[in-house]
């Protein structure tokens, strides 16, 4: 029966807070006794004879004692606290929590001329590019050769992602080779780690088809997609003289990553436009998560506190203090 969902989904958010319950009974049990002004008497007289003996001016009076009132204030003041929840609410926020993890090839290939400035250089214009148009999300930067490595996590400050960037170069990759497929694990990874919906942009020029089948199954782990930016001149371009060897654009290869990986592919071009259209992938990318990263408990607790108010108001009234001798 679905009025009671609610029910079934009662929890509190931080029930650490429910312990406090157990010095404040003790507390309030030590005033009620020392506020109790008839609790010597009753060690040397009857209690039938003391019930006589004692004349009140309204059976009523005891009722708001402001031992109550504080042990009722104490009791809902910890039982906001431990945060009661039975309901899922959106993230106001999830839109600005949306990542975005760009992943760069730094090997001695991408140093070729074929593209100019070089492959290196276009790609890290072509980053700046992309974080202009995506300035609303949170981007990384992950730099990979022979192995992955973290350059920058998860940022709204794209000034220090191109910074960085920019200062990327083969020589201080410790490995040479390419390990793609470890480099989008690690994306993965620092994704699933903040919990939000995200994205991945791969710049590189090619991809080792041995990588192919470890690109298959890290799709089948449910990776975030992942889409590829292809940074290599055809075969119908010569290269200037001292361009360092890379091997040509092999389109129909990156297919097949771009394939394995369930992603995109876009080859680099002299305007805008790929970076345009990588854009709108992410973005459908991003819409496309599951809705539930982009939600989270509500936090009754809150209400609780306009109950807390007419509580303390009674400590305003003539009597209703508490004193701890």
């Amino acid at each position: 029966m679905e009025f009671l969902n609610p029910i079934s989904q009662f929890h509190f958010l931080r029930p650490a807070w429910l312990l406090l319950l157990i010095p404040a009974a003790w507390l309030l049990w030590s005033v009620y006794r020392r506020n109790d002004s008839l609790r010597a008497w009753r060690k040397v007289i009857a209690p039938h004879l003391l019930e006589l003996l004692v004349v009140q001016k309204s059976g009523k009076q005891g009722r708001w004692r402001p031992v109550y009132m504080l042990g009722l204030a104490w009791v809902v003041g910890i039982i906001a606290l431990s945060g009661p929840s039975w309901k899922l609410q959106d993230s106001p926020f999830s839109e600005d929590q949306a990542a975005l993890f760009i992943i760069l090839k730094v090997s001695p290939e991408m140093l070729s001329e074929d593209i100019q400035p070089s492959r290196l250089q276009r790609s890290i214009l072509k980053i700046h590019d992309l974080l202009e148009l995506k300035s609303d999300i949170r981007s990384g930067l992950i730099a990979y050769a022979g192995s992955a490595h973290l350059v920058m996590p998860l940022t709204s400050d794209r000034r220090i992602i191109n910074s960085f960037a920019a200062a990327l170069e083969p020589g201080i990759m410790p490995l040479q080779g390419d390990a793609v497929s470890e480099a989008i694990m690690l994306a993965n990874k620092r994704l699933e780690k903040v919990n939000t919906p995200g994205s991945i942009v791969l710049i590189t020029d090619a991809i080792d088809r041995a990588e192919l089948a470890s690109l298959e199954k890290i799709k089948q782990q449910g990776s975030a997609d992942v889409h590829i930016l292809a940074v290599a001149a055809g075969t119908d371009v010569i290269p200037p003289a001292g361009s360092p060897p890379a091997p040509a654009l092999d389109i129909d290869l990156l297919e097949d990553a771009s394939r394995a990986i369930g992603g995109s592919l876009s080859v680099v071009s002299a305007d805008k436009s790929d970076i345009t259209r990588l854009a709108g992938n992410i973005t459908s990318s991003i819409k496309s998560a599951p809705t539930q990263e982009g939600q989270q408990w509500q936090d009754a607790g809150y209400y609780l506190l306009y109950l807390l108010l007419p509580i303390s108001l009674m400590f305003f009234r003539k009597g209703g203090s508490v004193s701890v001798e």
